[in-house]
């Protein structure tokens, strides 16, 4: 048999044609929903468990950091004896009202900036100048225009997030497809219906995503806010703590702020799933 003749053979052998059967550890391979919550709850398990092991087993000092069961305790005298409940409630609200506030006029201007050359040219310098200044070095004079109420915590938030929403917004809309604007052009479409039926609807889901990314940046300018001058908030209790040493209190406050910024992220995520459905089978 020639060498032509056999290769259709083993061309039809099905060991030939059986794709390979890649691991999950696979690069880039999906892993399914329910592995996926297991690893991601594994990790805190280890985590929690070497945390007990330093701490309980002597290899480092209740006073620099405590140990799970404390932090429970103290958790449990938190929530029954000292209110923490509404510091929680005052930290979540003025996230929110800062984020929200920022996210109102942020997204407009971003726009603007993405889809006319002119406004980006105006705004950008100052946007981009201004994106770089940490928000904590507003406090200062916040506190003189605003005093130490709640409006000084809310701006610092607002601050935090604007500028970062208006550059992000501004480059998503900018980076929409030209193909489409020229199908829209052709179609008739004025420029400001260009704006309103071809790059809004198209950049509206990575915007969404945007602004789930920020929301999670303005839980780290909050404690920033409460530091100084508050007498409300988790940031607050943890600086009570601070001077008392109580290092159970600290790593509480800070555990209850990942987790509820946890929580805020995905109920963002599946609001952006049922928003835009499409996104997310390209």
């Amino acid at each position: 048999m020639s060498r032509s003749q056999a290769m259709p053979s083993a061309l039809a052998s099905p060991t030939a044609t059986a794709p390979r059967r890649r691991s999950h550890w696979a690069p880039l391979e999906p892993v399914s929903l329910r592995a996926r919550w297991l690893l991601g709850l594994g990790f805190f398990v280890v985590f929690v468990l070497v945390w007990a092991g330093f701490t309980l087993g002597g290899f480092v000092s209740p006073t620099f950091l405590a140990s799970p069961v404390t932090m429970a305790q103290e958790a449990w005298l938190l929530f029954t004896e000292y209110g923490f409940h509404k510091d929680i409630g005052m930290t979540v609200w003025r996230v929110l009202g800062g984020f929200v506030l920022a996210a109102v006029i942020a997204v407009p201007l971003g726009i603007a900036m993405g889809a006319y050359k002119g406004v980006e040219a105006f705004f950008e310098p100052f946007v981009s100048f201004c994106r770089y200044l940490p928000a904590s070095a507003f406090i200062p004079l916040l506190i003189l225009w605003a005093g130490i109420g709640e409006l000084q915590k809310v701006l610092v938030i607002f601050i935090g997030s604007f500028f970062q929403i208006v550059l992000m917004v501004a480059v998503i809309v900018g980076g929409a497809r030209k193909d489409l604007v020229e199908a829209a052009y052709t179609l008739g479409a004025s420029g400001r219906g260009i704006v309103r039926r071809v790059l809004i609807p198209g950049a509206a889901p990575e915007i969404a995503e945007t602004l789930r990314l920020v929301l999670g940046w303005a839980w780290t300018y909050v404690i920033v806010a409460e530091l100084i001058g508050s007498s409300s908030g988790i940031g607050h209790m943890i600086t009570d703590s601070q001077a008392l040493l109580n290092t159970g209190q600290i790593i509480f406050g800070i555990i209850v702020i990942g987790l509820i910024g946890l929580v805020s992220d995905f109920a963002f995520k599946a609001l952006n799933r049922r928003l835009f459905v499409w996104s997310f089978f390209k």
